[in-house]
């Protein structure tokens, strides 16, 4: 076996972000679920295993410049890339160190020791034993108190496409050449088969999507999710008993609000979970309810129960913002298996309050004539807006602090718009986390950083339509791509003001700009 044991490493890993290993959104997690939230919330220290390209590692490093952060990966070009985007934007607060679990493991390295530990989907994309070594990391380097974010592919909801992902991989090992060619050739031979009418196709409704997704989907994403060798999705139930030989206790899912929301509208189901005592075998139960194939579970080591006016008490210091415009928010919210309708007598004074400005549940509180204890309802608010992405909890402050780093990123990463489309997040010093930023609203971002006027939308627009004729690009509305040079200045010009109008101010009360 050659270094990258079984992992195929010859293609990057796309620059994703995942707001879910915030700080204050995995401590939010612990409040929301009964448990003391980190020991320091204010001086903290951070790490992420498989950090890929290091977006998220990059954008949570500038929008805290109090904490201590580290970011691991054994992908060389990985590594190279992300240490490259922290130093153009001056970070010295996030280190970067390429290794692999077993060396990191051994001590190969000199480590703090962590309040926070995160890894994103690389726990079923990589071997038993590589599994072992992260479990040990955890149990030699997280402080008691610590947490631990692990999402991961999850049984059952893997369990139809089990058998396309075998196929892919044993068409790909049959086809030596580079990983993207050979999923691309992988995919090729899926639908010849489809077109054939194979039995298994037919019978199997439920991978129409991931069919498609193999269609359509970025190559380097593709690669990673179904051409890793030990490639095996798990059960809740395998992973809770990894991670307890680290003295691990499961606390909550960071996407909580929607599967207690879906499973809530079905009484049956309900009683049926809650009869069940034991926590690790009522939360794989739960995922043959929900057909989970994708879990977000926040494990903490020590974990300690509050009591009621504790939770109230730590409810109270967080804050909520939103992420995307007031007459956007929809109340109608997708889960499994159907729909759930919020009520818009809980959800519309908040939604108008914050729309003014993020406020924290303290305030909400306040503003609503709502008692103490009732910043608990509060907070069951916040989990759905937050898990729907359409807005986004954070660690409350009095007064704002000026965060030079988090606009040093922005600045760099709205330059690379006008090189490519390749990170899609900012860095937002109030929410300590990251935010959405499709490309054109970069491009727009970039053009107000090079001294062009909010008001002046004709200097606006001629910056971004030479970007786009640059990069060849063309919009899309509804649902087609325009072809013309008349249709899309016309599409240009609609977004614009729309970003101006709508996303600047949003721009604002995030203190990106």
């Amino acid at each position: 076996m050659n270094w990258t044991d079984g992992y195929s490493s010859d293609v990057t890993y796309t620059a994703g972000f995942y707001r879910e290993q915030a700080p204050a959104l995995l401590d939010f997690i612990c409040v929301l679920n009964g448990y003391e939230p980190t020991v320091t919330p204010d001086e903290f220290t951070w790490c992420e295993l498989g950090c890929g390209q290091g977006l998220t590692a990059n954008l949570l490093a500038a929008s805290h410049p109090q904490g201590q952060f580290y970011a691991i990966d054994f992908n060389p070009a990985h590594i190279a890339g992300a240490r490259q985007l922290a130093t153009a934007a001056g970070l010295t607060n996030l280190t970067f160190i390429e290794d692999s679990f077993e060396a990191m493991a051994a001590g190969s390295q000199v480590l703090p020791q962590f309040d926070f530990i995160t890894f994103h989907g690389i726990y079923t994309w990589v071997s038993p034993e590589n599994r072992n070594y992260i479990v040990q990391f955890i149990a030699n380097y997280l402080k008691p108190g610590g947490l631990v974010y692990v999402s991961y592919n999850a049984m059952p909801g893997w369990s139809a496409a089990l058998p396309l992902q075998r196929l892919l991989i044993e068409h790909a090992n049959q086809h030596p050449m580079s990983s993207d060619t050979q999923i691309k050739g992988a995919t090729a031979f899926i639908e010849r088969l489809e077109a054939a009418q194979a039995s298994f196709f037919m019978a199997n409704e439920g991978i129409k999507p991931r069919l498609e997704m193999l269609k359509t989907g970025n190559p380097r994403y593709l690669v990673h999710e179904y051409l890793q060798t030990y490639w095996q999705p798990l059960y809740h139930a395998d992973v809770a008993r990894d991670l307890a030989v680290a003295k691990m206790q499961f606390v909550g899912l960071a996407d909580t609000s929607f599967l207690d929301i879906a499973l809530q509208s079905f009484p049956d189901k309900h009683e049926l979970l809650n009869s069940i005592a034991d926590t690790t075998v009522r939360e794989t139960v739960k995922d043959y309810f929900l057909n989970t194939s994708f879990r977000k579970d926040v494990y903490v080591r020590g974990a300690r129960k509050i009591n009621e006016l504790r939770k109230t008490e730590l409810l109270a210091q967080f804050g909520l913002a939103l992420l995307v415009p007031r007459d956007a928010v929809n109340l109608v919210v997708k889960i499994t298996g159907g729909e759930v309708t919020c009520k818009k007598e809980i959800y519309e004074p908040i939604l108008n309050a914050i729309a003014k400005t993020p406020q924290s549940l303290a305030q909400l509180a306040l503003l609503l004539d709502l008692e103490g204890q009732d910043v608990k309802a509060l907070a069951q608010v916040v989990a759905v807006l937050t898990t729907s992405g359409q807005a986004c909890c954070y660690r409350h402050q009095a007064e704002a602090v000026p965060n030079v780093a988090a606009l040093a990123m922005n600045r760099v990463l709205a330059a690379q718009a006008r090189l490519n489309d390749e990170y899609s997040a900012f860095s937002s010093p109030l929410l300590g986390n990251g935010v959405p930023m499709q490309w054109l609203e970069r491009v727009v971002y970039d053009a107000l950083m090079q001294g062009l006027s909010a008001t002046d939308h004709e200097a606006i627009f001629n910056y971004a339509w030479r970007i786009l004729k640059s990069q060849n690009r063309f919009l899309v509305s509804n649902g087609q791509t325009l072809t013309t040079d008349e249709a899309n200045r016309t599409e240009l010009d609609n977004i614009i003001k729309s970003i101006l109008v709508d996303r600047l101010p949003l721009w604002r009360q995030w203190q990106i700009i």
